[in-house]
C-alpha cells in the first residue's frame, strides 16, 4: 500500500500512535473515540440479500421501478421503511433510470467498478452508521451517515464523501455514493443540516433523526435527549408556545422546512459538515477493522495519512466538497472530484470568463443573485416564440397563457410596466423574447435557453430563491420573509390540510424546497388571501405570477433594507476562496445547465484556482456539451419530451473524474487537462429517443483537440465555442 504524508496531516500523524503509523511498539495505538459533536450512533449491517446499502434490498430492477416500494402502515411508516423509500427516491431523483438513458448499461447498480455490465441485481453487503451531529446549540442537527461495504479492503482503504444534493436528506447523494461502494470504499454522507421533512406547524410534531414523525411535546426538548437518532429531533422551527399559537392563527395549516427557517444559514458550514462526515467514516472503519486494546476497546488503524479520500458529489453536495476541500487543515481530503457544483464566488474576484473570441459580460454571481434574476423573468422569457419547440415549451404555454388565466403573459406585462422590459416590446412575444435576452445577458449560455419552459413550470426559481434568501438572511419561519410561506394548497390555490400519508413520508420523499410531497409555495399578501404563489393575485385583481414577490427577492439581493443587509452578509460567508491546496480535483459541469450556470460557478472558479494556486493548481475542469442540471428529467420522456432527445446523462462524466482522481492518487496517472468534451444528442422524437451508446458519451481525452482545450491566462478563462 502506498503510504501518503500530508503536510497539513503532520499534527494528525504526531498524535498517532507509533504502532498504528508503521513505527515502534513502544507507544499504545490510541483509542477510537467517537468525533466531536457527534450526538448519537446507531449501526446496523446488511446481508446484501435482503436488504443493503446501495438498493435498500430493492436490486437494480427496485431502484429502476418508477413505483415507490410499499409500506405496511402507510401512516407510521418505520424507520427502515423510510430508509428504503428516501435511497429509491433519491437515487431516482439524480439519475436517469431507464435503459434507453443508460441505466443498466453506462451506470447503476449492476455495472462494475470497471465499467462491465453484469446481470448482478448490484446489492451491496455492508455496515451503515448513522449518526447525528451538533455544535451544542441545539440548533445545527445535521445527519450524517457512513456506509462501510464488506468488500472494504483494509490494506487499501478509501472513502468517498457524498455530500447530499439539493436540500434533500442525508442519503440525497446515494448516486454517489454508488462509485464508492463499487470500489470497497467507505462513503460518508452528510445532509450538512437540510432535508425533506418539515416541521408540522398547525399539528405541531416534527421529523426524527431516523425519518419517523413525533409529536413536539412528545420529544422532552428540542434536541432530544436519547442515544439513539430515533430519540433526536432532525428539525424543530424554533417558535416558543406562544409564537407558535400566534403563528397558527394568523396563518395556519403551514410548514417549515429544514434548509429555510433554520435561522442559522447552514451552507456557511456545508464544508465543516462534509469535513465531519469523513471522521465519523474513519471512525466507523476503525470500529470495525482497528484492533482491540487490552480494556476491549478498539484503536485507531486508519488515519489521514493511511486512507485515501475523495471528496465528491453533485450540485450543493459539489460544492460543498469543494468547500471542505477549501477548507481541510487536517489533511483529510486528498482529492475532488465533483459535477455541476453549486460554488459561490467572492465579490471582485478578479476573474474573468471567455467563450471564443467574446468575452463574457456577467460572471461569478452568487447562486441568489442569479437565481433572483431568474425568478423575474424566467415565466415570462418561456412564451417566446424561439422558444416553440423546447421541451414543455408548448404545454406551457397552453397551461400557463389560456384566455382563462395567462399568468405568464401578465407577468411580461408586469415587468414592463415595471420598466424592467423596454417601452419598445409592445407584445407579449417581444416582451417574452426579451426577457429570454435579459437571461442571457446576465449569464446564461444560449444553449440553456431551451430548458426555461421547463424549469418555470417547475417553479424551480421561486423554490430556490425563497429556500435560499430565508437561510442566508437567517429569517424564522414567523417572519414571513418577502410574504412567502409553505402549506398544501386546493386546485383553486387556496390554502388547504395536507393528507396524513403525505406527510408521514416526506422525510423519504421530500427535495426540501417546495414544491414538494404536496406541499407548495404560498404568497400570504395576495389579494384573495393567502394563495398557492402563481395563483396569486394583485392588488387589482391581476395574476402576473406575483411579481411583488419576486421583487421582493430580487430587493434581499441588491437592496439595503435591513433584511438585504442580513442576507447580503450570509452571502458573503458562504463565499469560497479558490485555494485547494494543492489537491488533485476534477469539475464536471454541462454547458447546458440553466439551474447553474457554468458562467457563474465552475468557469470562473476555474479561473480563480488557476489565479490563487498558480503553478501548484491540479484542478481540471471538464466542460460537457447536451448536458444540463437535470439527469433525472432525462428520464421522463412522456412528461419532458425533448430532454432524451437532447441530452446526454452527466452523471457518465462523474463516475468518470472520480476515476480519473482515484487512478491519479493511487498509481500517478495525469489528470485529463481541462476540455470541453463534445457529446452527441440521441435525437429522434422527442419523447421516444433512441438508446443512447457508448458513442453518445465520448471519453474525456487525455489529451484534448487544440479546438477543444480549454485554458487560462492572466485572470480568464478560455472557453472554445
Amino acid at each position: 500500500m502506498t503510504i501518503r504524508i500530508h503536510p497539513l496531516a503532520l499534527a494528525a500523524i504526531a498524535a498517532c500512535a507509533l504502532s498504528a503509523c508503521g513505527g515502534s511498539d513502544d507507544a499504545a495505538p490510541p483509542v477510537n473515540t467517537v468525533p466531536n459533536g457527534v450526538r448519537a450512533i446507531q449501526s446496523k449491517s446488511y446481508d446484501g440479500v435482503g436488504d443493503d446499502l446501495l438498493t435498500a434490498g430493492l436490486g437494480k430492477a427496485g431502484l429502476q421501478s418508477a413505483t415507490l416500494p410499499a409500506y405496511a402502515d402507510p401512516l407510521h411508516p418505520t424507520a427502515a421503511e423510510l430508509r428504503r423509500t428516501a435511497i429509491h427516491t433519491s437515487y431516482r431523483a439524480i439519475v436517469d433510470a431507464t435503459t434507453a438513458g443508460g441505466y443498466g448499461l453506462l451506470y447503476g447498480p449492476n455495472v462494475t467498478a470497471a465499467g462491465v455490465v453484469t446481470t448482478s441485481d448490484g446489492k451491496v453487503a455492508g455496515t451503515e452508521t448513522l449518526a447525528f451531529a451538533d455544535d451544542g446549540s441545539g440548533r445545527q442537527n445535521v445527519t450524517l451517515l457512513a456506509q462501510v461495504p464488506a468488500t472494504f479492503d483494509v490494506k487499501n482503504p478509501c472513502i468517498v464523501t457524498a455530500t447530499s444534493s439539493g436540500s434533500r436528506g442525508v442519503y440525497g447523494a446515494i448516486s454517489t455514493g454508488e462509485w464508492g461502494l463499487k470500489r470497497g470504499c467507505a462513503v460518508a454522507y452528510t445532509d450538512k443540516g437540510t432535508g425533506g421533512a418539515p416541521h408540522d406547524l398547525q399539528n405541531d410534531t416534527v421529523p426524527m433523526a431516523d425519518g419517523t414523525r413525533k409529536r413536539a411535546a412528545d420529544t422532552g426538548s428540542y434536541f432530544g435527549t436519547g442515544p439513539q437518532p430515533s430519540d433526536l429531533v432532525a428539525f424543530n422551527a424554533g417558535l416558543t408556545a406562544a409564537e407558535l399559537a400566534a403563528f397558527n392563527q394568523a396563518t395556519p395549516n403551514r410548514f417549515a422546512f429544514k434548509h429555510a427557517p433554520s435561522g442559522r444559514n447552514p451552507e456557511k458550514d456545508w464544508g465543516h459538515f462534509t469535513l465531519q462526515a469523513v471522521r465519523l467514516a474513519l471512525y466507523a472503519i476503525n470500529q470495525q477493522f482497528g484492533d482491540t486494546n487490552a480494556q476491549g476497546q478498539r484503536t485507531v488503524r486508519f488515519t489521514p495519512a493511511n486512507t485515501l479520500v475523495i471528496a465528491s458529489s453533485v450540485s450543493n453536495g459539489g460544492g460543498a466538497a469543494i468547500a471542505a476541500a477549501e477548507l481541510d487543515s487536517e489533511g483529510l481530503i486528498d482529492g475532488v472530484a465533483v459535477a455541476e457544483p453549486a460554488i459561490e464566488m467572492p465579490a471582485g474576484a478578479g476573474v474573468t470568463v471567455q467563450r471564443g473570441a467574446t468575452p463574457v459580460p456577467v460572471t461569478g454571481r452568487n447562486l441568489i443573485d442569479f437565481t433572483t434574476h431568474a425568478n423575474l423573468y424566467q415565466a415570462c422569457a418561456s412564451l417566446a416564440p424561439s422558444l416553440a419547440g423546447a421541451p414543455f415549451g408548448a404545454a406551457f404555454a397552453a397551461l400557463y397563457n389560456a384566455a382563462a388565466l395567462p399568468i405568464a403573459a401578465n407577468r411580461c406585462a408586469a415587468l414592463k410596466q415595471a420598466g424592467l422590459l423596454s417601452a419598445a416590446a409592445g407584445t407579449t412575444a417581444q416582451q417574452a423574447e426579451e426577457a429570454l435576452k435579459r437571461l442571457r445577458d446576465y449569464g446564461w449560455e444560449p444553449e440553456s435557453a431551451v430548458l426555461t419552459p421547463s424549469l418555470a413550470a417547475f417553479e424551480v426559481s421561486p423554490a430556490v430563491a425563497v429556500t435560499f434568501a430565508n437561510a442566508l438572511a437567517r429569517a424564522r419561519v414567523s417572519d414571513n420573509l418577502c410574504g412567502f410561506s409553505y402549506a398544501a394548497t386546493a386546485a383553486t390555490g387556496g390554502v388547504t390540510t395536507l393528507a396524513p400519508a403525505a406527510l408521514a413520508d416526506m422525510a423519504a420523499t421530500g427535495n426540501g424546497v417546495p414544491p414538494s410531497g404536496g406541499i407548495n409555495l404560498v404568497n400570504n399578501r395576495a389579494a384573495q388571501g393567502p394563495a398557492r404563489d402563481f395563483f396569486s393575485l394583485t392588488a387589482t385583481g391581476v395574476a402576473d405570477w406575483n411579481l411583488d414577490g419576486a421583487l421582493c427577492l430580487r430587493e434581499l439581493v441588491t437592496g439595503t433594507s435591513a433584511a438585504a443587509q442580513r442576507l447580503q452578509a450570509g452571502m458573503r460567508e458562504t463565499q469560497r476562496n479558490g485555494n485547494l491546496h494543492g489537491k488533485p480535483a476534477v469539475i464536471v459541469h454541462g454547458r447546458d445547465d440553466a439551474l447553474l450556470p457554468v458562467n457563474h460557478t465552475s468557469r470562473p472558479y476555474y479561473a480563480l484556482n488557476k489565479k490563487v494556486e498558480g503553478a501548484a493548481s491540479k484542478l481540471s475542469y471538464i466542460e460537457v456539451t447536451n448536458a444540463q442540471h437535470f439527469d433525472g428529467f432525462i428520464g421522463l420522456p412522456a412528461v419532458l419530451p425533448g430532454y432524451d432527445s437532447r441530452y446526454v446523462p452527466l452523471h457518465v462524466y462523474l463516475n468518470r473524474a472520480l476515476d480519473a482522481v482515484y487512478d491519479n492518487l493511487k498509481s500517478g496517472k495525469a489528470l485529463p487537462p481541462s476540455q470541453v468534451v463534445r457529446t452527441v444528442q440521441r435525437g429522434g422524437t422527442p419523447g421516444q429517443a433512441p438508446a443512447i451508446a457508448a458513442s453518445n458519451v465520448p471519453a474525456i481525452a487525455g489529451a484534448p483537440a487544440a479546438g477543444n482545450a480549454i485554458s487560462y491566462a492572466n485572470g480568464a478563462v478560455l472557453i472554445p465555442d
